[in-house]
């Protein structure tokens, strides 16, 4: 089983030079896409954050172990015997590359989103957790459904600064008993950095545990949970070049080894007895596998490692001063054209992953993103961002009307979503020029079709006058 070399290209020294590496090999870069005009034109992807496009490395890896596929867990045969090593190969590779601790689990999921449902069933009676109305979705709504769970909704903090003293506030009022946060280490909507350290450290001082959602932040730069001083981790192998519906959560062991199995079935279980009285009995495992019922999804978890190592190796040193560079040409084209407004909670000056949100003024921001598709081949995100209350906070708007899907309107004022430009380490620069161009096209311009609403979405109807 063989693997394509990812690396750095160097100076004369031997060290890794951003200005001169090139993006790393991902698949579609060369895909074309057909235009409203009939022509075609190489896909612009700059949509990372929802979903980012594998790596070249990753699906060679994973191609190379497709014909040894088997059963994991299950055989006794070389077929499965070899996937049972290689898929539990790579939770140690994930929990390398994660710098857990001696004592720490990796848990296979299928998703962020699936981890920290798996994490909020296995919170203790009485638990109190603690989130910032800022949170995506997938941190924000499984602790509402935690059995005998209290959620403390904090308001979206101004500066860093605030998020911790807000918390360590908060924490200071809590009640006795058992207590965790969730923050994410990213903003799926502004790509601002949040003090993930100093937030453990108000957490712990109050005895309370801390979860990073690393979805936004584990594919742009290196995350190490010793050194973060977090309980756990979780993220998914979608956005970090791995697109095989499989996440991961890692860290303590104590909560979820004695909570009840979050899947019931095979594979979760040491010994099923039928009694006497026609009763199941089950004794189940007490590892991670307590929590992994089912075959489990041994290529995801493989294209995950696949990503851990790929990363590892191109250097997240290098990966983020490309990535600053890549932020510097996009803030600086967006900062030419006086109808954008950019989204940021922190200020424009936070640090940022390579995400970011903004709004044009007289322009509903669906019709933007769809002219942007129709008419150039780049592909952005419109909406809410599966993260409505921080979008609705950022636009100071609470209004569910998104805009009518047509001409712009120069003196109205920005509509009630947002379009978010995304981008990471398979992303070339000439990408973000070309955004950057069409979109000061469009603002100056205007669209060259014309756009109306059908089945809720936005899309080219025909040719304008």
């Amino acid at each position: 089983m063989t693997a394509t070399t990812v690396s750095a290209a160097t100076d004369a020294t031997g060290s890794a030079d951003p200005a001169c590496c090139e993006p790393l090999p991902v698949l579609g870069r060369d895909v074309t896409v057909p235009l409203v005009t009939g022509s075609d034109v190489t896909y612009a992807a700059l949509d990372y954050a929802a979903s980012a496009p594998a790596l070249q490395r990753v699906w060679d890896d994973v191609a190379a172990y497709a014909p040894y596929y088997g059963s994991v867990h299950r055989g006794a045969g070389y077929l499965s015997q070899l996937s049972t090593d290689l898929f539990e190969q790579s939770r140690a590779t994930v929990a390398e590359f994660l710098g857990c601790r001696p004592a720490d689990q990796v848990v296979f999921t299928r998703s962020t989103t699936d981890s920290l449902n798996l994490l909020a069933a296995a919170l203790p009676a009485g638990t109190r957790v603690f989130v910032f109305e800022t949170e995506h979705h997938a941190a924000l709504l499984p602790w509402q459904r935690a059995t005998d769970a209290e959620v403390v909704c904090l308001a979206a903090p101004h500066t860093p600064e605030e998020a911790v003293a807000a918390l360590d506030v908060a924490l200071h009022g809590a009640p006795k008993g058992p207590k965790l946060v969730c923050v994410t280490g990213a903003s799926n909507v502004t790509g601002e950095l949040w003090p993930v350290r100093e937030l453990a450290a108000a957490a712990h001082r109050h005895g309370a545990r801390i979860v990073l959602d690393a979805a936004q932040l584990v594919p742009h730069q290196a995350v190490d949970i010793s050194e973060l001083d977090v309980d756990w981790v979780a993220f998914s192998g979608h956005k970090l070049y791995a697109p095989f519906g499989s996440g991961v959560l890692a860290g303590r062991a104590d909560w979820l080894r004695e909570a009840e199995p979050y899947l019931a079935g095979g594979g979760a279980t040491r010994t099923v007895v039928r009694r006497a009285d026609g009763q199941v009995e089950t004794e189940w495992h007490t590892t991670v596998a307590r929590h992994e019922a089912g075959s489990p999804n041994v290529i995801g978890a493989y294209a995950i490692a696949s990503a851990c190592r790929a990363l590892t190796e191109a250097g997240f040193d290098r990966l983020e001063a490309r990535e600053r560079q890549l932020l510097k040409v996009l803030r600086d084209g967006l900062a030419a054209i006086p109808e954008v407004r950019v989204l940021s909670l922190f200020g424009e000056d936070s640090a940022r992953v390579g995400v970011l949100s903004f709004v044009v003024r007289g322009w509903n921001s669906s019709h933007l993103a769809a002219a942007l598709s129709a008419e150039y081949g780049i592909g952005v995100r419109d909406g809410l961002f599966c993260a409505h209350p921080l979008v609705r906070r950022l636009l100071g708007t609470d209004t569910e009307d998104l805009g009518a899907c047509g001409s712009p309107d120069p003196g109205a004022g920005f509509n009630g979503n947002a379009v978010r430009v995304s981008f990471g380490a398979g992303t070339p620069v000439e990408d973000i020029s070309r955004f950057v161009a069409a979109l000061t096209t469009l603002v100056r311009e205007g669209a060259a079709w014309t756009y109306a609403t059908e089945a809720g979405r936005c899309v080219p109807v025909a040719p304008g006058a």
